[in-house]
């Protein structure tokens, strides 16, 4: 299994993108076929060549296809086939970010893996591009060069508006401060940032703090093996009330209790480790 992780260095990108990553699985890699993908309110633009299949399930929808494709920020686990070799680029775009990009699907769009042509989207032949770095065998920085320069011309167009700049804001307050007291540290009405917040996002600000939160807790629990969970001390350093409250937390973002979690530990960050993790 070959993957990495790189942040961009183009200020014009960062603003709009969280990481880039690959992921590779050769066919004498035997490790979990069907992973699962957490709950994550951010956009991934996914890179691949035009063969490559591509399969994903949630509780309500499959979506197949080949190729390079959209996972729009999804609120539900989904299932992925990985049964199969593959290579594949991602492009993790900022909470929000999608919605001030100009897609062909009208944002925010939630629970949806859409096929695209990365080719017209960016006005390049990235994948041709990527190929010749691939084959000499380059640096993951000549990957991020190539990526930002591609990306630059792009992005620094788009402009966010007064409901995305607000959306930002509150992001930004998400992962120490409770709901509630988001609207006094912005000088602004709860209703007015859960009104901006839902029309960027898709999501509700509970919605997506607790997506934060989960992400915090799996890569909590990625460091520790599973004879060495300790629910309770979870439960102290994430803030649930009691157990029961993460149980139902858990639940009801990927229908697992902790119990079933430790035991199944099928989730992509447990797979492949945490390099799509920020």
């Amino acid at each position: 299994m070959k993957s990495w992780k790189i942040v961009p260095q183009e200020p014009n990108v960062a603003e709009f993108v969280q990481c880039y990553w690959l992921l590779e699985k050769e066919a004498s890699d035997t490790s979990h076929n069907y992973p699962k993908l957490n709950p994550d309110p951010s956009g991934t633009l996914i890179i691949a060549a035009e063969q490559q299949k591509y399969a994903y399930q949630n509780k309500n929808d499959n979506f197949s296809g080949q190729g390079s494709h959209w996972i729009f920020p999804n609120s539900q686990t989904m299932q992925l086939d990985h049964s199969q070799p593959f290579v594949i680029l991602g492009i993790k775009f900022n909470i929000g970010a999608l919605y001030s990009l100009d897609l062909p699907l009208k944002q925010p769009v939630i629970d949806q893996v859409t096929k695209v042509d990365v080719n017209l989207l960016l006005k390049i032949d990235i994948l041709n591009k990527l190929s010749c770095l691939t084959k000499e065998n380059h640096p993951v920085e000549s990957y991020r060069d190539l990526l930002d320069d591609i990306l630059a011309p792009w992005l620094t167009s788009k402009l966010q508006d007064s409901h995305s700049k607000l959306c930002q804001k509150a992001i930004l307050q998400l992962t120490n401060h409770p709901v509630s007291e988001i609207g006094p540290l912005l000088h602004c009405s709860q209703r007015t940032i859960e009104r901006s917040f839902s029309r960027v996002t898709g999501f509700t600000l509970k919605q997506c703090q607790s997506m934060l939160r989960f992400e915090a807790i799996l890569e909590r629990l990625y460091a520790v093996k599973d004879a060495d969970i300790d629910w309770l001390n979870i439960v102290d350093e994430f803030g649930f009330s009691d157990q029961s409250h993460l149980i139902r937390n858990l639940k009801s973002i990927i229908d697992e209790t902790p119990g079933q979690y430790a035991k199944a530990r099928d989730l992509t960050i447990d797979i492949y480790g945490d390099f799509t993790s920020d």
